[in-house]
């Protein structure tokens, strides 16, 4: 009898059950009214209202794709065909060299040339990276890096790979590049006797050119030429 009289009392003194739950859900739905209040004021304050809050919302997202992700660049001259004709709008990948990566022989980059090549933009594609000895030309005309020939198959049709002899060594953390239209590009070669001899500091490098997006039919996507990938590291040089 005592235990049945304790439990009946406290089921007395205890609330229904659910009720806790129940001034939550209140503040929920209060807290939910009022988001829907503040974003029917900013439509409202708006001209055009819910049109232009999504147009600037798209603007921001694009912002930030933009400023921390991909970016367009359009191709300025024929410096980098076949690969690249002038008017193609290209997307930069700009997180391809975040993370520890660096530029690799052979990538099309985008970057600043400011007080290096002229105060603007470049897309050229490497050829040596820091420690890198570049020649050219061995005896059947290619260029050379760290000993070992390089095949492009990307040159400009009728192009030869440098009409300018040149012997260099890449200093760390910087690029030599040079346009896939030889004839018809200043690159590193044409600084050479410049400060800086015509190699761009890697922390100049905006991102790699990783897709042609405009015109649609030239919509792809860009592979690394394999036409580097028996160069030796810098010291293992042949030849």
């Amino acid at each position: 009898m005592d235990t049945e009289a304790q439990h009946t009392e406290r089921d007395r003194s205890s609330p229904p059950s659910g009720s806790a739950d129940v001034p939550h859900v209140a503040e929920s739905e209060e807290a939910e009214e009022r988001s829907r209040s503040v974003f029917a004021s900013v439509v409202d304050w708006l001209p055009g209202g819910r049109l232009t809050l999504t147009c600037l919302v798209l603007l921001a997202a694009l912002l930030v794709v933009s400023t921390f992700l991909v970016q367009p660049f359009q191709i300025p001259s024929g410096s980098m065909q076949p690969a690249f004709r002038s008017g193609d709008r290209v997307l930069v990948n700009k997180l391809a060299y975040r993370f520890g990566s660096e530029p690799q022989r052979g990538d099309a980059v985008v970057f600043d040339g400011s007080g290096y090549f002229g105060d603007a933009d470049y897309i050229k594609r490497v050829v040596g990276t820091g420690g890198d000895r570049v020649v050219c030309c061995d005896k059947r005309g290619r260029i050379k890096v760290n000993g070992e020939p390089v095949d492009e198959p990307y040159l400009f049709p009728g192009d030869t790979p440098s009409q300018v002899p040149f012997d260099v060594v890449v200093p760390d953390d910087s690029l030599f590049l040079l346009g896939d239209h030889r004839s018809d590009s200043r690159d590193s070669r044409d600084h050479l006797g410049e400060p800086g001899g015509g190699m761009i500091p890697v922390d100049e490098v905006i991102g790699r050119a990783d897709w042609i997006a405009w015109p649609v039919g030239r919509w792809t996507s860009l592979e690394r030429p394999d036409g580097y990938a028996r160069v030796p590291a810098p010291g293992g040089a042949h030849g």
